[in-house]
């Protein structure tokens, strides 16, 4: 999942963006990632980009069989953070020591160096899937 989530850097930003060739958001780029490494998904839609509500996430994380990650952070896991008062945001640990992540600022995917700034709510895992 991570080789998957890094060969999306550079990918464009698209609120709702499910396909790398149309752009991701970040439950696209999740989602694409989960796929790439052969889990398949069913991404919720409809949402606003400043939300924070994180059913959404979850939701994906339950229906793609994800498990709670326990203990350090291993590349590919899935991380939700509240990213400000009014916004929840998905990312990708990646094989780099860092995360990838879609940057609605920036319009594109981005790699990451380091541990994200913003507060994790929830880390999951695809056991066997990394």
């Amino acid at each position: 999942m991570a080789r998957a989530a890094e060969a999306l850097v550079g990918t464009r930003f698209r609120l709702h963006g499910r396909d790398p060739g149309w752009g991701l958001d970040c439950i696209g780029l999740a989602a694409a990632a989960l796929e790439g490494a052969g889990i398949e998904t069913h991404p919720p839609t409809g949402y606003a980009l400043r939300n924070a509500d994180t059913r959404d996430a979850v939701a994906l994380a339950q229906r793609s069989g994800l498990v709670a990650a326990q203990g350090a952070e291993l590349p590919g896991d899935i991380v939700l953070v509240r990213a400000g008062p009014a916004q929840v945001h998905l990312l990708v640990i990646s094989s780099t020591s860092g995360f990838i992540h879609a940057h609605a600022g920036l319009r594109r995917v981005v790699a990451c160096p380091g541990a994200p700034a913003w507060p994790v709510l929830h880390r999951w895992r695809a056991i066997g899937k990394v």
